[in-house]
Formats: C-alpha cells, structure tokens, sequence
C-alpha cells in the first residue's frame, strides 16, 4: 500500500510540475517559473524515495532525498524572494 502513495505522490508532483511549465509558457509570470523548478525538484524527492524504499531496500539515500528536498525548497523561497524586490 505504501508504494501505491509513493507512486501517486511522484506522479502528482510530475502533474503539478508539468502544469506549472505550461502556465508560465504562456503568462512569462515568473512565480509560475520558481515554483515549477521547486516541483520538478520534489518529483526527484519523490522519485528517490521509490527507489530508496522500493528498489534499494538496502541502500539508505535519506540523506540525498533530503538534500534534494532542501534544494528544491530553496528554489522556491529564492524566487520568492527574487520576485518580492
């Protein structure tokens, strides 16, 4: 059941990321543009807990999906802050 979330949740980042793009090609609002790159980064979160959980049992990646998650974040908050001047 948890791979099933897993996977939504991956998916729905990718749909959200994907969305994102498409609004800022057409208004250039550059908001649009940070969050899109903040959700393209947790679909890679996202897609890294898969494979962490589901196909590297073995293999802790906590540490780069979390690493990930952090950039990502980042993104976001520096065009926020970008934007807001």
């Amino acid at each position: 059941m948890a791979e099933a979330v897993y996977t939504l949740c991956a998916l729905t980042s990718v749909a959200c990321a994907v969305l994102l793009l498409r609004a800022y090609r057409a208004s250039r609002t550059p908001l649009l543009f940070w969050s899109s790159l903040c959700f393209i980064g947790l679909a890679l979160n996202n897609a890294l807990l898969i494979l962490d959980f589901m196909v590297l049992p073995s293999v802790d990646l906590s540490i780069l999906r979390s690493s990930v998650a952090l950039a990502a974040l980042t993104v976001l908050v520096g065009g926020l802050v970008w934007e807001s001047k």
